[in-house]
């Protein structure tokens, strides 16, 4: 299997040339052409990702995550979700390698095999970084007003979150 996965990219890309000669495209030409449109999407999202850098930090260093997990904490109770994946509920929508470090900051604490850990980890592949998704996607093809797009986003991330505790507790318990 590792073999067969170490040729794929190559025999893409030879596929690729290949196909390119056959129907006579100017295969550099078309590279250099992608590559440059590359660059300016990438330039016209930074601005859109230095913002969420730039929020995402003063939200931890401020200590605005802790405030918000204390007030958030009791109604995640009520819902069975357990406190300590709270601050990753709130994360997770806004970085991913925030709460990647939340995650394991969970197993380290308690273990991947546990009820909590096994909740961050469904938490984590069930959600998407909502606003980094639209920073980037948005961003690149320059829509400004997203109308109902970070309220669905959103709506669909709590109901990931509520559903992982539901399936954690049908599946292992």
């Amino acid at each position: 299997m590792t073999k067969l996965s170490f040729y794929i990219l190559p025999t893409i890309v030879f596929l690729i040339i290949i196909f390119g000669f056959f129907k006579k495209v100017p295969l550099f030409d078309s590279f250099t052409v992608g590559a440059k449109e590359g660059l300016i999407s990438t330039f016209s999202i930074a601005p859109s990702l230095i913002g969420l850098i730039v929020a995402v930090t003063m939200l931890r260093e401020s200590g605005a995550l802790d405030i918000l997990t204390s007030t958030i904490s009791p109604v995640c109770s009520f819902l069975g979700i357990p406190k300590e994946t709270v601050p990753l509920m709130l994360l997770k929508p806004i970085s991913g390698s925030g709460s990647l470090a939340l995650v394991d900051s969970i197993f380290k604490s308690f273990g991947p095999d546990s009820f909590i850990g096994r909740v961050a980890s469904v938490m984590m592949g069930a959600t998407e970084t909502t606003f980094y998704a639209i920073a980037v996607y948005f961003g690149a093809v320059n829509i400004k007003n997203t109308r109902h797009a970070v309220k669905c986003a959103l709506i669909a991330d709590i109901s990931s979150f509520i559903l992982s505790v539901l399936f954690v507790r049908l599946l292992f318990s």
